[in-house]
């Protein structure tokens, strides 16, 4: 819905909400008129916010509702693999079903410097809507070893923890409400590196101990910087069969390796005392109101409520 608005004096403009649901409205100006100081926000059901409007103006607001929360993961072959082998991606698309978008902002082979330099392209701060989280991974890439060359993803270790400085306080000033969740660099097959990649990569230059350095680089920021973040390089070592078990070629996860990152995101969902939470089951499924359209029941004598039913899965993520 939109309102189209013509200003010839300075007003205030008042937008309250009567949904039952939260809302993003958002402003768009009119060519060679003042921008607004906000283009777009977020208002809780029965809220209300005020716009100074100044003299003259001519534009109109973009009332968007139902929208659901925006999660969005953002990193290097570990995110853009993320809906691949039963991935953590897949898994958070089927938890959050009806109840927020899940945005794949994944770069196969990026590392934290090709990352920084796009941040504001992919995290613009005058976006009308905010994400309200963000999940990061950046780290394995970085922590290969220099090529002689000094061509490749490598990037040394002071400047790495500058970098995903950089992103953490970017993401940060998005919203007050934008959360966020980093992930460490995960642990690696040495040997299923050298077997399954060295025809298309050449000499692994990758090893489980830089990405132990670089892991325990990120931990450190994250608690410096109030964050929350998963050790996955840990994580992943806790299981006895890791080597064999949770890799398709050493480096990227298969279906186990994957279960055991979105089980450490959704402890830290559970866990988390974020207002408004943003666990799944505090998220209203959108339009999951009852229905005489809905399966009837067995008895029937009424119908079922299947908004929220999860059909065809045994995996509890609590």
């Amino acid at each position: 819905m939109y309102i189209l608005h013509t200003v010839t004096h300075a007003a205030r403009i008042t937008f309250t909400n009567n949904c039952a649901y939260t809302i993003w409205p958002g402003t768009l100006t009119s060519a060679q008129k003042p921008q607004l100081s906000t283009t777009g926000f977020e208002l809780a059901s029965k809220a209300s916010s005020a716009i100074d409007v100044p003299s003259p103006w001519e534009g109109r607001e973009k009332m968007v509702g139902p929208v659901r929360p925006q999660l969005v993961l953002f990193g290097s072959s570990i995110v853009q693999l993320s809906f691949s082998n039963e991935g953590w991606g897949a898994s958070l698309a089927t938890l959050y079903a009806r109840k927020a978008d899940i945005f794949l902002r994944g770069y196969s082979g990026w590392n934290s410097r090709r990352a920084l330099q796009v941040l504001d392209q992919i995290f613009p701060k005058d976006a009308p809507i905010q994400p309200s989280l963000v999940i990061v991974y950046f780290g394995g890439n970085d922590s290969v070893h220099p090529h002689p060359s000094g061509l490749g993803p490598h990037v040394p270790l002071p400047e790495y923890i500058e970098n995903m400085r950089k992103i953490a306080l970017h993401l940060k000033t998005l919203s007050e409400k934008t959360r966020l969740i980093f992930l460490s660099a995960p642990p690696v097959n040495e040997e299923q590196i050298r077997e399954a990649l060295s025809d298309k990569l050449g000499k692994p230059n990758r090893t489980n101990e830089s990405c132990r350095i670089y892991s325990e680089a990120c931990l450190e920021l994250c608690r410096d910087l109030d964050i929350k973040a998963i050790d996955l390089w840990t994580a992943i070592q806790k299981r006895d069969d890791w080597l064999t078990e949770c890799f398709t070629d050493g480096i990227h996860l298969s279906s186990e390796g994957n279960k055991i990152v979105v089980k450490e995101i959704t402890k830290i969902l559970t866990e988390a005392e974020w207002e408004p939470s943003l666990h799944w089951k505090s998220l209203p499924a959108e339009f999951g109101e009852d229905s005489p359209y809905d399966p009837v029941s067995p008895d029937g004598k009424a119908t079922v409520n299947v908004s929220e039913l999860c059909f065809g899965s045994n995996i509890q993520w609590e």
